[in-house]
């Protein structure tokens, strides 16, 4: 899944030691556009924490999974953001189109024997 919001807060990086070696984890606040805006905090593990696209104020694409889990009764839900980049890098203008394939035209003897087709369609 996939949405663009605007970095509203960083939230203090966490570090720590795990069983297969040292984590770090980046939760940011985004805010969502719209006549409703939105409040999400979306969590970045790793190496996909980039430090310059982190600026208060910046438009960012999120790639994201959701994942619920459930810990003594009660619910816990978490958006991981697994690619994040600055909304608009490395996007085709939208007047861009494509140049067709490149396809051979095919001649009538192209059928298999080399011999051309009787077939009405």
């Amino acid at each position: 899944m996939q949405f663009t919001a605007k970095l509203s807060q960083v939230l203090p990086l966490q570090t720590g030691n795990g069983r297969n070696g040292e984590w770090k984890k980046q939760d940011i606040i985004v805010e969502t556009d719209g006549q409703y805006p939105k409040k999400i905090c979306v969590s970045i593990w790793g190496d996909k924490i980039s430090p310059q696209h982190l600026q208060p104020g910046n438009q960012l694409k999120i790639d994201f999974d959701i994942e619920s889990r459930e810990f003594n009764g009660r619910w816990y839900t978490d958006v991981k953001a697994w690619k994040v980049e600055l909304a608009g890098e490395g996007s085709i203008s939208s007047d861009y189109t494509p140049p067709p394939p490149s396809v051979p035209p095919l001649t009538e003897y192209d059928e298999p024997g080399g011999m051309p087709s009787d077939l009405p369609f």
